[in-house]
């Protein structure tokens, strides 16, 4: 009778276990930011709202105007990025907000 006692203690101990370490309760991962994404909210979030991209005299009409204020701010601002750095945040804009066909 002990031996039948161990075996389904067992096997509810290592049975619960596994539903455990397999179960739902696991958190997702949260999807990581690209690069552009991380570059543009830690340096121009803070004066861009959403209307400064959907403003009736914006400047940008097409990917290469876009790409050349991305350059133009972040020379003004001396942020010293790399052309890969303005074209990630010039991507990152282009999905958010302008779509435009990219010209590379």
């Amino acid at each position: 009778m002990f031996q039948g006692l161990t075996f389904v203690a067992l096997f509810l101990l290592f049975g619960l276990s596994g539903n455990i370490a397999h179960g739902e309760t696991q958190p997702q991962p949260l999807p990581t930011a690209s690069r552009g994404e991380l570059l543009y909210s830690t340096h121009c979030i803070a004066c861009h709202s959403t209307q400064i991209h959907w403003r009736e005299k914006k400047l940008v009409n097409n990917w290469e105007s876009l790409l050349s204020e991305v350059q133009r701010w972040q020379e003004t601002l001396m942020l010293e990025w790399n052309k890969d750095d303005n074209k990630e945040v010039t991507r990152y804009l282009n999905v958010i907000y302008y779509h435009y066909t990219i010209a590379e």
